[in-house]
């Protein structure tokens, strides 16, 4: 239970508070835990002192961002419904105190050479902000900006594919200002790495749970009607609880939609420079530089397609955008698996369109929830969808990976490496697209009683 400075009724707007303050707070959440996307520049750090001549340094270097994504599924799932009780500053608190404590004791671990504490910190209790504070905004942002979901969500969840932006360059100046690279690379400079990353990001991610508010009761945009502005069959009036959503079968297709359209994402995402230099190796000197620019380029794509896409499902609706997502981006995949290495520009467009339609996947989810259930209960409706990342997480990473393991044992090279596990991509796309099909309105018998609509939209009696 939320106390003191923390409690809903604390934060509730005063007349005359500006909606247009929200998207700031949760973006300092967004851009903060976004840093998980990053987590890349630490690798070579890493297996370099505290793992050198570990023959399984690679796969270990990975267990922290690997835990940190499984758990920002399960967090979100398991404490979905206290954030929609205890309401947005304290979620927001408890994201920031997770995530930085995390960086905290990895940089412990890492002073007194004990990985096993990088691993609980970064990725156990990083994780558990990482879950809590992705969701956290997001009933809030959906209560204020009723006329255009989509577009608020996708302000804000932006703000986690652009993080690494911010993250890369930032930690890898302070690694290497520390020590923590080249040949006589210092542990310590890791260490002292981590700490300022906890205390910056605790006092960034302040920002947000300061500032944020929740609408009063009844409150709603100058002129707009909740009645009048439902347009579309899948758009509901009425409210489901988080226990009664995941009875229901338009959730877990949107599960499925979800898994499979973040499958394919991750799926070049998770191993682009090594994608990218397998399918054009005679770059000469330059495919290394070639292939980062083309990791830096797939984030700005992931980034702007989460406003981008999310913003344009206002206007033609959810089930359409997920249509493009699902639906194109088969296409796209099919492209390259033809195409091959025939043509770079066409490839790299081709990638950017998948990496826009993983991130918009991401920014309008949340908007479609809250067509089919509401508003009454949708961050943990949400929390419980995303263990569908927790998933694809795992998934896309083991499809494309063990297959190019395999494709390069027995001798296969440039693009035939990829092309079983693309096949299987658009497989999983094709799927996603049926059960996006498959969604219709949701049945009146899951529908909380109006007067217990009223009850859980107001104050921190949504349980």
């Amino acid at each position: 239970m939320a106390v003191g400075f923390l409690q809903r009724e604390r934060i509730v707007a005063p007349p005359g508070w500006s909606r247009w303050l929200i998207p700031p707070a949760a973006l300092s959440i967004h851009l903060a835990i976004g840093q998980a996307y990053a987590w890349s520049v630490f690798k070579n750090p890493l297996a370099a002192t505290m793992l050198e001549g570990n023959p399984a340094a690679g796969t270990l270097t990975a267990l922290p961002f690997t835990l940190g994504i499984v758990m920002l599924g399960v967090s979100a799932a398991v404490f979905g419904t206290a954030v929609d009780r205890n309401g947005p500053r304290w979620a927001m608190f408890i994201a920031t105190v997770c995530f930085s404590v995390g960086f905290l004791v990895s940089a412990f671990g890492v002073w007194i050479g004990q990985y096993w504490l990088v691993i609980v910190g970064y990725g156990l209790i990083g994780g558990i902000g990482l879950g809590i504070g992705y969701i956290s905004p997001v009933s809030t942002l959906i209560k204020w900006f009723p006329d255009r979901p989509g577009m608020a969500t996708g302000l804000a969840i932006m703000g986690f594919g652009g993080g690494a932006l911010i993250a890369s360059p930032w930690s890898a100046s302070m690694l290497s200002a520390f020590g923590a690279t080249g040949d006589n690379a210092r542990a310590s400079g890791i260490a002292l790495a981590f700490l300022v990353h906890g205390i910056v990001y605790a006092v960034f991610m302040s920002v947000g749970w300061i500032l944020v508010r929740v609408p009063p009761d009844g409150w709603a945009p100058a002129g707009w009607h909740p009645a009048a502005a439902k347009t579309g069959t899948l758009i509901t009036t009425a409210n489901v609880s988080a226990k009664n959503a995941i009875r229901t079968p338009q959730f877990w297709l949107l599960w499925i939609v979800l898994t499979f359209n973040v499958t394919a994402g991750i799926g070049i995402l998770e191993r682009a420079s090594p994608i990218f230099q397998d399918y054009f190796p005679d770059a000469g000197t330059q495919v290394a530089a070639a292939a980062a620019g083309f990791v830096a380029i797939l984030s700005l794509a992931n980034m702007l397609g989460r406003f981008i896409w999310s913003s344009t499902s206002d206007y033609i609706g959810r089930k359409n955008i997920y249509r493009v997502y699902l639906g194109v981006g088969a296409l796209l995949y099919l492209l390259i698996t033809l195409m091959g290495n025939a043509n770079q520009v066409l490839f790299l467009i081709a990638s950017m369109l998948i990496l826009s339609f993983y991130g918009g996947g991401f920014a309008t989810v949340p908007a479609y929830l809250r067509d089919l259930f509401g508003t009454y209960q949708v961050g943990a409706i949400h929390g419980r969808l995303l263990t569908a990342w927790s998933t694809a997480g795992v998934l896309g990473p083991i499809i494309v990976n063990a297959i190019a393991d395999a494709q390069q044992a027995t001798g296969h090279k440039g693009p035939a490496v990829y092309t079983p596990a693309f096949s299987i991509m658009i497989g999983l796309l094709v799927i996603g697209f049926i059960c996006n099909e498959l969604i219709r309105p949701v049945n009146e018998r899951y529908h909380e009683p109006v007067g217990e609509q009223a009850i859980g939209t107001t104050g921190a009696k949504a349980a």
